[in-house]
């Protein structure tokens, strides 16, 4: 057995959120907007591939539909826990699916809380290993430090820090996340939001959870390396048309800094800097929050739709 193999040989747990994969009903826009925000944005098969230029991986796929629509969500297991989590499924007599009309047939198909389609799957890890890298300007000298707006390039995310779901009853699937798909509570506020990581090691919250009436994909977040990134993001963003958002902010659970930016369907994508990491096997000291730290330390006020539902029928 590698020593990789043998770090998480005790363990049975999702690694990463290999892909999550999504409708809206206007491609040309999506290609817009997640061009705009810094990806690098595919066509294949007839759906748009949401990449990184600093990693190989695909994050995400944008396929065509009537609405903007979580579809489902591609889990990586390592090689050895497949079987394992047949074994784990099958005793916890876990509902099983066909794969959704346009998925892949491989690996494990479940559903999950909410409906969702699950599937798990053989993957490298994707997911950080360790923590993201912090830029931070140079001590001060005789010369200004501050980038010159002359001279700003494009702000390019470095890699999918987290997805926050949507749920109509946050701990429900979190006892789902959990029990199921072992990952761990990293913080929480009520039953309002839950924030879970890998034990494989991850930053603060592979997944988080926020009450809704149902499901759906509230945002992705995307790992950049400093606060000036966040803040050119912001500013590419507002260029290029997208002035909708929250930020710039920081979050108390998590720590990072932020700046969410609305999509044209209601939903968002978020520039994330200097989030906290859990190390592969470290025990993080989850705890209850009160309401007020659930959101930020500082930054403008939360705007009134920010935590709409925008996949759920009006009214």
């Amino acid at each position: 057995m590698t020593q990789a193999n043998s770090q998480h040989a005790h363990l049975l747990a999702v690694h990463s959120v290999d892909e999550f994969v999504f409708s809206v009903p206007d491609l040309a826009q999506a290609r817009h907007f997640y061009s705009s925000f810094g990806l690098d944005v595919r066509n294949e098969d007839g759906a748009l591939a949401l990449y990184t230029f600093a990693h190989p991986h695909r994050w995400a796929r944008v396929l065509p539909g009537a609405d903007k629509r979580l579809l489902w969500l591609s889990l990586g297991v390592h090689a050895e826990d497949a079987p394992r989590f047949e074994r784990h499924l099958r005793e916890r007599q876990v509902v099983r699916i066909d794969a959704p009309p346009g998925a892949e047939a491989g690996g494990i198909w479940l559903q999950g809380p909410d409906g969702l389609a699950l599937q798990l799957r053989v993957a490298p890890k994707s997911s950080p290993s360790q923590p993201a890298p912090r830029e931070f300007p140079t001590p001060c000298r005789s010369a200004g430090r501050a980038p010159s707006r002359s001279k700003i390039q494009a702000v390019h995310p470095l890699y999918l820090s987290h997805i926050l779901l949507f749920s109509a009853d946050v701990d429900a699937a979190r006892a789902f996340y959990d029990e199921v798909l072992g990952l761990r509570l990293s913080d929480k506020s009520g039953s309002v939001i839950a924030f879970m990581h890998t034990p494989h090691g991850s930053d603060h919250h592979l997944i988080a959870l926020a009450k809704s009436d149902g499901g759906g994909l509230h945002h992705s977040s995307w790992c950049v390396p400093s606060i000036d990134a966040v803040g050119m993001g912001a500013q590419q963003m507002l260029q290029a048309g997208y002035e909708q958002g929250w930020g710039v902010g920081r979050h108390v659970l998590g720590s990072n800094y932020f700046r969410y930016v609305r999509d044209p369907w209601g939903s968002f994508a978020e520039y994330s800097f200097d989030i906290d990491f859990v190390e592969a096997g470290d025990h993080w000291p989850a705890a209850d929050h009160p309401g007020e730290d659930s959101f930020y330390a500082w930054g403008p006020a939360v705007p009134e739709d920010f935590i709409v539902n925008h996949e759920l029928p009006a009214g």
